[in-house]
């Protein structure tokens, strides 16, 4: 699994996850003892490789002389959040996505998920983007610090979080409570669905709750990773103290 160019690479040696840095011949003096010391202070083997054997092995040119050979992406056991949480003394925070099909986005959410402090990010196995190298540069280095979660059905797998004791909170456009008015001090799930369709019915209707975010311009909607970004924020400051929220409510 290789990614590649400067501004990747230099965020996955500082996250962590790399095995070998690629740097071609030919760079400038400067930039390679700076990806020297980056390589050496994670522990990475640096290997100089002439630049037409980077064009063959990325098929581009646009890699700006350096790749990056990442572990391997695995899906995590379904019980990894629930220990995650538990081990940082944590109430449980999941992002689930139904059928999320764009991997830049996936990525961008997972990096947001792992920066905001959830605890794993649930996918379904249907029409949703498998690990690959897209995901893990667009994530840049969160992919392999939280696990991700592949169900076979993300309903069923909701309605199973509900009989465990966790609230699921979808996010829509036209939800019926705005972010800051819920009480994020729980076990949550929140829901992100799909570019452009949303979520689909089932699993809205599974939701306890579908919540939006106040948009005061001319444009509609977020995109998905914007939207779940702007919402693992609200869920911080809720957890935080930093906002009120709305008394505590009983599930319908």
């Amino acid at each position: 699994m290789l990614i590649y160019g400067r501004h990747a690479v230099h965020e996955a040696l500082a996250t962590g996850g790399v095995v070998r840095l690629f740097v071609a011949r030919g760079v400038r003096p400067a930039t390679l003892a700076a990806l020297e010391r980056e390589a050496r202070a994670a522990g990475v083997p640096l290997e100089l490789v002439p630049r037409i054997e980077l064009d063959r092995s990325l098929k581009t040119t646009a890699h700006q002389g350096v790749a990056a050979e990442l572990v391997e992406l695995a899906y995590a056991e379904p019980e990894a959040p629930f220990e995650l949480a538990e081990a940082r003394g944590e109430r449980l925070l999941l992002v689930a996505l139904d059928q999320l099909t764009d991997p830049r986005n996936y990525g961008a959410i997972v990096r947001s998920a792992e920066a905001l402090g959830a605890h794993g990010v649930v996918t379904e196995a249907r029409r949703s983007p498998p690990l690959s190298a897209t995901v893990a540069k667009a994530a840049a280095g969160a992919a392999t610090h939280l696990p991700l979660v592949q169900v076979p059905n993300l309903p069923r797998y909701l309605s199973a979080l509900k009989e465990r004791g966790v609230w699921v909170f979808g996010s829509a456009g036209d939800g019926e409570r705005l972010a800051h008015e819920i009480d994020w001090d729980r076990d949550v799930t929140l829901v992100i669905g799909a570019e452009g369709r949303g979520m689909r019915r089932l699993v809205r209707e599974t939701c306890d709750e579908v919540v939006r975010v106040p948009l005061r311009g001319h444009i509609a909607s977020l995109n998905a990773a914007a939207a779940a970004a702007v919402l693992l924020h609200e869920i911080g400051l809720g957890r935080d103290g930093a906002r009120v929220p709305a008394p505590p409510h009983a599930r319908p």
